[in-house]
């Protein structure tokens, strides 16, 4: 996988505090890690760097749709998409992204990578099952229509009633 650019972002010439950092991301960003399973993608992702004397606090929030197959038509649709992650980074001796929640980077690192963390957010947004709500409806009103029937020849029209309600009507027309 190449590095993209973009998504370096150099903490050394910062001032301690809350940066922002906004990222569009599409499908061309999903080719740099080979993973086509989105047909169009519209995400927006905010990003707050708080830096720290000895470490950096990264919060991430997206928020936009995915064009996925539904699981029900298979027919596309924009599955709308959010979520958020917290990321911290220290520093240490060596490389290490083990834990979901830390990264460590080793002392004299300039920049930090943020485009995996992005990835891995989005991709965990997207639920299992995806279900268009135009199909679910659909679904619905089709299964609620009723074939018509038609009766046969010679059938009374009048329905057979309990004669015990009938009594009961009779009541409500007695005025």
């Amino acid at each position: 996988m190449k590095v993209n650019k973009e998504f370096l972002i150099p903490f050394v010439g910062l001032k301690q505090g809350k940066h922002q950092f906004e990222f569009e991301i599409d499908k061309k960003f999903f080719e740099y890690f080979d993973f086509d399973e989105y047909e169009n993608v519209n995400i927006k992702v905010d990003l707050t760097l708080d830096k720290k004397s000895t470490m950096l606090e990264l919060s991430f929030k997206h928020k936009g749709t995915v064009n996925v197959p539904c699981d029900i038509s298979n027919e596309n649709f924009d599955l709308p998409v959010k979520g958020k992650l917290n990321l911290i980074v220290k520093f240490g001796e060596e490389y290490n992204d083990e834990n979901d929640e830390m990264l460590v980077l080793p002392h004299g690192e300039y920049q930090v990578d943020v485009s995996q963390y992005i990835y891995e957010m989005i991709v965990l947004s997207v639920p299992l099952k995806r279900v268009n709500p135009e199909s679910v409806r659909n679904s619905v009103t089709q299964n609620k229509i009723e074939p018509a029937t038609e009766k046969p020849a010679g059938t009374d029209t009048k329905e057979e009633t309990d004669p015990r309600w009938d009594k009961l009507k009779n009541l409500l027309t007695d005025n």
